[in-house]
């Protein structure tokens, strides 16, 4: 029997299954204290938002019940981890903590800081890598560097080995102290007060590890075999909705990737061929993203590609409020972002939509996007955040900047294409046809009128014209460019030109 209990620090790894910490304090024997610690100042400029504070505050719920009905009972403590973590030592004897591993750059520092410092103090110290398929310092172009590109880092990870998920099955029981260190109570954290949107949260999902694995049964049994073909149109339930399970550890990549891989067709093929393909394929942006933020961790506050830090964005107060408000007049992003505000979800083709627009017809900058989206989605995650808004302003990863200027009538048109996405979330246009619906500033005053819709009252004008809104953001990326060049001359020769 080993000396002392072991504190299991809890993080973004809120389940029983597949715990890499979890699974070390079993195998070392001796009573198990499990802890959350909500350390909110050290997440900061990147803490908790208001829409991942409900959903943290629904999973904690979940893990402190399966682990009540296990014997065992989650300690809560609020403040600085490293004085909580110091006090539960003392207050249990521990003489060991395992924790899993966070890729965020603050969260690293801290976390390797608190290991140094519990090792010098002669704790057995065990950091888990179970919220990744891969370890992002083990992933290396041929020349030993990181990957930027994600078609030829997404090829290498495929070729890996991975390590299947482990502990399928949850603990049965967990020994525990025989009085136990004393905890706050979730309620007192108030993490749901104060969000007067969030009563439609409840319909993007459920929290927890149990609702999770439900959630992954269902979408392999029904949803796999149609992704391909159903997961641009946001009008139907084609997504697997697992993000905030994913970030929040619910479940773990490796026994998404497991389930899917393992799942027959209909023609009994394993693994499902273009339906799991696609879908593997955004584990593995997901992966991605963990990646940059790793050997890039500057990416949480300036592109990736630092030149474009100069950018001409043209900040706009009101128009970013119009933004967030759902009222930029062009109905498919009106669409997203009151699906968002609602249930603290949006459909991932209507985020690049959104995120296009912003950033190109609007020439607002990436990151006041970016903030927005971190404080309203559930499933906010800083490295899927990043990437996804700087691949959109064209500033990071995969650069495109001239090529991903999307136009919010043709993308509404190819993607709801009946207008039913546009019709349940913007109501005020819900009886236009089909055919004006994406582009209400084009109907015919008559078709207006038979459909209750007053422009510029009832449903506003576009902030922009579409047309109007690419040529200025062409005109700004050419400028910019052109910026770029007369420096580099300047600078070759010594300012003399």
């Amino acid at each position: 029997m080993p000396e002392g209990a072991t504190l299991v620090w809890f993080r973004r790894d809120l389940r029983l299954r597949d715990n890499g910490a979890l699974q070390a304090a079993i195998a070392r024997g001796g009573p198990i204290v499990p802890v959350f610690v909500l350390d909110e100042a050290a997440e900061r400029p990147h803490g908790l938002g208001g829409a991942s504070r409900w959903w943290l505050h629904g999973s904690l719920a979940a893990l402190a019940e399966s682990l009540a009905e296990r014997g065992s009972r989650l300690v809560l403590r609020r403040g600085d981890s490293g004085e909580q973590l110091r006090a539960l030592l003392a207050e249990t004897g521990a003489r060991a903590i395992a924790w899993n591993a966070l890729h965020e750059p603050a969260l690293r520092r801290r976390d390797d800081a608190l290991a140094a410092e519990f090792r010098a103090a002669g704790l057995e110290v065990t950091v888990g890598a179970s919220g990744l398929l891969f370890d992002p310092d083990a992933v290396r172009t041929r020349g030993g560097g990181p990957f930027q590109v994600f078609s030829p880092f997404w090829r290498h990870c495929r070729a890996l080995d991975w390590q299947r998920p482990e502990g399928e099955r949850a603990p049965a029981a967990f020994p525990a102290l025989r009085r136990g260190p004393l905890s706050d109570v979730l309620e007192s954290w108030i993490l749901r007060s104060g969000l007067p949107w969030a009563a439609g949260f409840g319909e993007y999902g459920e929290p927890g590890e149990e609702a999770a694995r439900r959630r992954l049964q269902e979408f392999v049994r029904d949803g796999l075999d149609a992704y391909a073909e159903q997961r641009d149109k946001p009008a139907c339930d084609g997504t697997s909705r697992l993000s905030a399970a994913l970030h929040f550890g619910e479940l773990s990549p490796r026994q998404v990737r497991a389930a899917v891989e393992a799942a027959p067709s209909e023609s009994g093929v394993v693994p499902r061929s273009r339906g799991a393909q696609m879908f593997l394929d955004e584990l593995g942006w997901r992966e991605f993203a963990h990646h940059l933020l790793w050997h890039f961790p500057h990416t949480a506050e300036r592109p990736l590609r630092e030149a474009y830090a100069s950018f001409p964005w043209l900040p706009d107060a009101a128009v970013q409020r119009a933004w967030q408000r759902g009222e930029t007049g062009y109905p498919i992003v009106d669409a997203g972002l009151r699906q968002l505000w609602r249930t603290g979800w949006m459909h991932n083709r209507v985020r690049m939509i959104v995120a296009s627009v912003f950033v190109k017809h609007l020439l607002q900058p990436w990151h006041a996007g970016a903030a927005w989206f971190h404080d309203t989605l559930v499933d906010a995650d800083l490295a899927n955040n990043t990437l996804g808004w700087q691949w959109s302003a064209g500033c990071g990863a995969d650069a495109a900047p001239y090529f991903r200027v999307f136009n919010p009538v043709l993308q509404g048109e190819k993607f709801d294409a009946g207008g039913e996405y546009v019709r349940r979330w913007v109501p005020e246009l819900a009886r236009l046809p089909a055919d004006v619906i994406h582009r209400p500033w084009e109907a015919e005053p008559a078709v207006l009128a038979a459909a209750g819709v007053r422009l510029g009252e009832s449903y506003p004008q576009p902030l922009i014209e579409p047309r109007q809104g690419r040529e200025r953001a062409l005109a700004a990326l050419a400028e910019w460019r052109r910026s770029q060049r007369d420096g580099a001359v300047a600078r070759e020769t010594g300012g003399r030109v």
